[in-house]
């Protein structure tokens, strides 16, 4: 191992000195505090991989070892043991440039206290408690509640606090649920101890997807004591199993009976990740659960599942674990990581991709599932007065701008192969998208993305400057100016509003046109960078580097929004444009038909489709069109020769 303070190569381990073998390595700060924990088959190849050539790193890797001051190591025998002590390292120091998982709301549980004398049902959140058996979780307790309701005419299991318990059995008297049949109330001694054990056991074991064996039960006794004209409880035993089966009915089934399943998906940007898991057991979706995680490290989908699987599976019990775990993207140590949840649940334990059928349809339901939880956190993220304020901050002082940028301007230029070149211009004004000040772009040149940004930022702020001067803003004291109000509408004037900040989709090159455009306008008072997709880094107009900031920082993570805003905006305006040219090159053969009676037609009917479909007479009533271009329009989009 290594200790020393510094650079990264102050404290780059000794050639020779690290072993070539599986094992898990940790980087410390300079206070001595763990900030990365990883595994490799060959610490050797890894860790030199960090000291082989520091700018080739990703930014990222970089910023971790600039703030690490030492590495040390621990050799492991097999790619498991890796695993096991990756999790527990990652666990007791809680390293911040590892991936954590965090549930993007509180779910609640149905929670059955096995461990208790006399066991009690309720509904739980939080950490699990050792002792409980746990089913769902659920997306709402009203759900739980329902359920149990339901289940608790066949199996009349407490549900009561220990202090309700108590007071019953002392003045020996049941509480309601006793005298309703809903309790089996051992607080007074109805049913003994072991009973009671059994209906909760029974309980769980319906809950668990063993629901046939029951059902089976209940009407073989229906059938018995209808038999011996015993009518009333025939009826109550009828009555539990439809209780019973409306229980199953609220549980949807998407897979075989015999299917015991977690379904997991993942949605992610370059800044985070969300996970979505739906638990499958008995064929029906038993619950489903949801996790963020801020992305602070470059890692690929098989990786954020990796950890993940580490996270929700390493102190599971083992009656939780399904027998077949489907995720979108294979871990890259599959195998280990199977044998690890293999040992979790002492009995074997699939991890695979579903390629087709039911299984690929359900993990497309739950991949939707998760990109509409991401799309939810970056609204209640993006909501947040709090937030906002900190990220525009965070802009500031990272661009060193005298001021927060309450207004921003971001731009994108989209196309496909140099042709139907378009450009987007959207707005964020105190850190939310301000849509009625969004504006579209049809560029004129064709000399590449870089000449495209500068022609935009031309006619943007040239026709600022023609607002700004026909508002007759000559001076702060001139009574008549009405200022970026449209006298006669009484609406904003479309480029009336100068942006604190113009932000472009691009590195160097794009941030520098951007700039060049304002100078050659006189413009000294807006602020312009540049925002690389691929590594998230900032650029300001001439430097050589990029300004890093933290990948947790909130002003990078709104930069981030305003791009992937205004590359929607883009690429949409584009498809638009495009299909446009694509309706109109069908037209292109007809002879006689220009350009305007292209436009008039399209215009009337809607689509070349419907233009097919039509007659030469309905065709005659287009303005423009007489019978024998009618005819003509006809037979040459039948294929027919003129």
């Amino acid at each position: 191992m290594a200790r020393s303070a510094g650079s990264p190569l102050s404290f780059r381990p000794k050639p020779g000195s690290i072993p070539d073998s599986p094992g898990v390595y940790r980087f410390r700060d300079a206070h001595g505090r763990v900030i990365y924990v990883g595994k490799a088959k060959s610490l050797r190849q890894r860790l030199n991989s960090y000291f082989a050539d520091f700018s080739a790193l990703h930014p990222r890797t970089q910023t971790m070892l600039t703030t690490a001051a030492d590495v040390d190591w621990t050799v492991v025998g097999t790619e498991v043991e890796a695993l096991q002590l990756e999790y527990s390292w990652i666990k007791e120091f809680d390293p911040r440039f590892n991936v954590k998982y965090r549930d993007d709301k509180s779910y609640p549980y149905l929670a059955v206290t096995l461990g208790e004398d006399f066991p009690r049902v309720q509904v739980m959140r939080g950490a699990k408690r050792k002792g409980t058996r746990y089913f769902g979780p659920y997306s709402h307790a009203w759900a739980i509640r329902e359920t149990v309701d339901l289940l608790l005419r066949v199996f009349p299991v407490r549900t009561c606090s220990a202090g309700v318990f108590k007071r019953a059995g002392q003045i020996g008297r049941p509480c309601l649920l006793g005298y309703i049949d809903k309790c089996s109330a051992p607080c007074v001694g109805r049913v003994t101890p072991d009973e009671h054990r059994a209906l909760a056991e029974d309980f769980c074991d319906f809950m668990a997807g063993n629901t046939s064996r029951f059902i089976k039960r209940l009407e073989k006794e229906m059938r018995d004591a209808a038999s011996e004209e015993e009518y009333e409880r025939a009826a109550r035993l009828r009555d539990d199993i439809q209780a019973l089966q409306r229980a199953l009915e609220k549980q949807a089934v998407v897979l075989g009976e015999g299917t015991d399943a977690d379904v997991i998906a993942l949605a992610e940007d370059p800044l985070e990740a969300a996970v979505q898991v739906f638990y499958v057991r008995g064929g029906r979706i038993r619950g489903q659960r949801g996790w963020v995680v801020d992305k602070v490290e470059e890692t690929t989908p098989g990786e954020l599942v990796e950890q993940f699987l580490l996270q929700m599976y390493a102190e599971a019990a083992p009656e939780s674990m399904p027998r077949e775990v489907l995720v979108p993207a294979l871990p890259p140590d599959s195998e280990a990581v199977a044998e690890l949840l293999g040992e979790q649940r002492r009995a074997r334990v699939d991890v695979r991709v579903p390629q087709r059928g039911d299984k690929r349809a359900l993990m497309e339901t739950v991949e939707r599932n998760a990109k509409e939880s991401l799309a939810q956190h970056k609204v209640r993220r993006a909501s947040d007065l709090t937030t906002r304020s900190k990220a525009l901050q965070e802009i500031a002082e990272a661009l060193d701008l005298d001021q927060a940028p309450l207004r921003i301007e971001c731009y994108d230029v989209s196309h496909l192969q140099g042709e139907n070149v378009v450009a987007s211009m959207v707005v964020f004004e105190d850190g939310l998208a301000r849509k009625s000040e969004y504006r579209r772009f049809a560029v004129k040149t064709k000399e590449g993305d870089v000449a495209s940004i500068h022609e935009v930022i031309m006619r943007r702020f040239r026709r600022y400057l023609e607002e700004r001067s026909a508002t007759g803003e000559l001076a702060p004291d001139d009574q008549d100016a009405h200022g970026p109000i449209d006298p006669e509408t009484g609406k904003p004037r479309k480029f009336a509003y100068p942006p604190n900040l113009v932000v472009v989709d691009g590195a160097g090159p794009q941030a520098a046109a951007a700039q060049r455009a304002l100078d050659e306008l006189g413009i000294d008072d807006v602020s312009v960078c540049g925002l690389a997709k691929r590594l998230e880094e900032v650029w300001l107009p001439g430097d050589d580097q990029p300004v890093i900031m933290p990948r947790t920082s909130e002003g990078l993570y709104l930069l981030q929004r305003v791009r992937d805003e205004a590359h929607r905006f883009a690429i949409t305006y584009h498809r638009s444009k495009r299909s446009k040219t694509v309706k109109e090159s069908a037209l292109d053969g007809v002879p006689g038909l220009g350009p305007a009676r292209r436009q008039a037609l399209l215009k009337h009917f809607g689509s070349v489709k419907k233009l097919r479909a039509a007659t030469v007479a309905e065709i005659c009533e287009v303005p423009g069109i007489g019978p024998s271009l009618a005819e003509v329009i006809v037979s040459t989009l039948k294929g027919e020769s003129p």
